[in-house]
C-alpha cells in the first residue's frame, strides 16, 4: 500500500458567494522511498495538494490516505497526533522560531509530543544534516543554508514516513539550494521517507524519482524516472 494516496480528490473554497477550485480530481500515490516532484505555474495547486498530503487541511471530494487511514474520518486531536507521528513540513520561509536555538528548535517538535531525550535525538539530527557544533546558534546567526538544514534537522526529529517540502530552495542561491536538494535526495534513500517538493524550478527536480506537472489544479503529465 502507498504511504500516501489521495484518490480522485477536488478542493473548493468559498469567495465572494463563488466556489472557487483549488484542484480537480486528482489521484497520486507516493511509496515509501520516493521522491516525488510537483511542478506549475503559481496558482495551479501545488501548495494546496502538499496541505492536503499533510492533513493540514481536508478535500471537499474524494480521500486522502496518510499510512492507510483517511484524514478526513479522524477529530481535531486525532488528525494532530497524524500531522505529529507520520509528516515532516519544510518551508521556503524556513519557519523556524528565532527565540530559540538551532538545537531547541529541532527539540520542539518532539517536547510538544512529550517524546523523551528529546535533546539527545535533536543534536542526532543536526550531526546528520552536517551542522553538528551550531546547536547553540541562533537563526539569525546561520545562513539562508544551514537555516534550511536546521529545518530539516526539525523536519525529521520524529522520523515521518512523508515529508512535505514546499519550494525548500526558494530562497537560496544556486550552489546552497543544490546542497539541499542533495540533502533531501539523501534523506529519501537513508530514512525511506516519501518526499513531496513543490517548486518552480524544474532543475530542482533533477533529484525527483517522479516528475507531476500542474496545471489548473489538475495533474497534466507524470513522467516517472
Amino acid at each position: 500500500m502507498p504511504i500516501l494516496s489521495l484518490q480522485n480528490v477536488s478542493k473548493r473554497y468559498e469567495s465572494d458567494g463563488q466556489s472557487v477550485h483549488a484542484l480537480r480530481e486528482i489521484s497520486l500515490n507516493a511509496e515509501s522511498g520516493e521522491f516525488v516532484g510537483l511542478v506549475g505555474r503559481s496558482g495551479c495547486g501545488k501548495s494546496t495538494l502538499l496541505h492536503l498530503a499533510g492533513a493540514m487541511d481536508f478535500p471537499s471530494d474524494g480521500v486522502v490516505l496518510i499510512d492507510g487511514t483517511s484524514s478526513s474520518s479522524l477529530d481535531d486531536a486525532q488528525q494532530t497526533q497524524l500531522r505529529r507521528d507520520k509528516v515532516g513540513f519544510i518551508f521556503q520561509s524556513f519557519q523556524l522560531l528565532h527565540t530559540l536555538t538551532a538545537q531547541e528548535n529541532v527539540e520542539l517538535p518532539l517536547l510538544l509530543a512529550g517524546k523523551p531525550q528529546a535533546r539527545e535525538e535533536a543534536l542526532k539530527r543536526l550531526e546528520w544534516v552536517e551542522l553538528e557544533g551550531l546547536g547553540s546558534r541562533y537563526p539569525h546567526q546561520l545562513s539562508g543554508g544551514q537555516m534550511q538544514r536546521v529545518a530539516i534537522a526539525r523536519a525529521l526529529v520524529h522520523s515521518p514516513k512523508i515529508l512535505l517540502a514546499d519550494e525548500p530552495t526558494g530562497n537560496l542561491d544556486t550552489s546552497t539550494g543544490g546542497v539541499i536538494l542533495n540533502l533531501l535526495r539523501r534523506l529519501t534513500d537513508e530514512q525511506k521517507t516519501a518526499t513531496i517538493m513543490a517548486t518552480h524550478s524544474l532543475e530542482a527536480t533533477s533529484v525527483c524519482d517522479t516528475l507531476v506537472r500542474m496545471r489548473d489544479g489538475r495533474i497534466e503529465e507524470v513522467t516517472r524516472r
